[in-house]
Formats: structure tokens, sequence, C-alpha cells
């Protein structure tokens, strides 16, 4: 059997792409805003590469990892067989890992400290290659979640743009659980304006409508498109 089905065949992941593209279109049309102007990262993570096959095949090139070992095992063989697909890098950064995000992926959104800016802006240096860096936020000042903090992301952004020179083009912040996300994202979306920030990385599959009505350029969503993880 071919790893990718031809794009007339409905697989679910076609189908559940096709849901939620409508709900992207449904609610920029809400918050006045152009579809075109909202990025959907698919996230495959603990998912095979046959099942990213299915979502290349329905139309979808942008897709988000966890982790880079995982990335490194499973995109190589996809990106040669389809140039123009994108990864983003989604999960924590180990500065040891640093070399090998920068070598596969297209966008890095979890900048959280002054070490990993400085790795990052080495391997960058070695290798040629540029990868947009989001700055990773702890909107919710969770202890156990990764993320710099709120009062320190500014400072951090600073240091990683002037002293390292990051190609740093937005943000990216995962609200607490428990609490309703839409302060959190407002939050993100201020600092952006004020610190001339493009590009906003919030909203998961249970919340990305409400990430859009605050100016979500770029929603991360996984279960409701490919299942629950593998």
């Amino acid at each position: 059997m071919p790893d990718t089905p031809p794009p007339s065949a409905e697989t679910p992941v076609a189908q559940a792409l096709a849901r939620i593209r409508a709900r992207i279109a449904a609610a920029c049309a809400r918050a006045g805003r152009d579809p075109a102007s909202v990025t959907l990262v698919a996230v495959s993570k603990t998912h095979p590469a046959e099942r990213v096959a299915e979502a290349i095949a329905a139309g979808q090139m942008v897709f988000g990892e966890n982790r880079v070992q995982e990335a490194k095992a499973k995109f190589p063989a996809l990106r040669a067989a389809h140039p123009g697909l994108t990864l983003h890098l989604i999960g924590p950064l180990q500065t040891n890992k640093a070399g090998d995000a920068v070598a596969l992926c297209d966008a890095i959104e979890t900048l959280d400290r002054p070490r990993l800016a400085e790795v990052l802006a080495k391997e960058m240096a070695k290798q040629g290659r540029r990868p947009d860096v989001f700055l990773q936020v702890n909107v919710g000042d969770e202890p156990q979640k990764a993320g710099v903090a709120k009062g320190e992301a500014a400072s951090l952004l600073r240091l990683a743009r002037e002293e390292f020179g990051l190609p740093v083009v937005g943000a990216m912040c995962i609200p607490p659980v428990d609490q309703d996300p839409a302060p959190h994202f407002a939050w993100l979306a201020a600092f952006a304006r004020d610190q001339g920030l493009a590009c906003l990385s919030m909203g998961m599959s249970g919340d990305f409508e409400v990430a859009i009505a605050h100016g979500a350029t770029h929603v991360r969503v996984g279960t409701a498109i490919f299942g629950a993880r593998g």
C-alpha cells in the first residue's frame, strides 16, 4: 500500500482537518479576520508518519512536534517527499538537542532561557540556517511548566535579539488547563504588540477559537486532527 493516500481519499484525518479548517474560518469571521491570517500547525507528536502523510494528502503542510528525536526519526523522509513541508518544534528544548533542532525545524517555538538563546545562536551561525524563533512565556507562572516568567519575558527577548541576533518573530504560550485561557491570550497579545512581534502561537484543540479571537496567528491542534495520542 502507498504511504500517502490519493487526495480524494476521505481518511479520518482528512475529515478532521476539514472540520478544523471550517471552525478556524468561522472563528475568523466572528473576529473580523481573514482566515489566511491564521496558520494551522497540525501537532503530530506520538503519531506515526503514515498519519502525517494522510494530512499532507489532505493539503496540510505545517506540522508541530514536541521532541527533537521523534521529529528526527519521522520528518526527513517526509520532507524529502514533500519539499514544501514546514516543521515547528513546540516542546521544551534541551541545549544538547539545539543543533538537531536548528537542522530539522523551520520554527522553534520554545525559547525560554538565556543559555538556550546562546546555544541556538551558535548553532545557527555554524549551520547557516536561521529557523524562526518564538519566545515561550509561562503566562500562568506555573512552576512545573516550561516558559520564561512573564516578568522576565521582555529582558529575555531583548537579550535574544540584541546580544545573540536571533530571528525572534513571535511569542507562544500554553495557559493553565484549569483556568479561562482568554486573559492569558490577551496578556500575550498585548506583550507581542508592545514588543513588535508579528506572530502569536496560542490555542490548542480545546481553545483555539478563543485564541483566534485574541489575535493568534498560529494555532497548534493535535488531538482534534489525529485523535488521542498514539
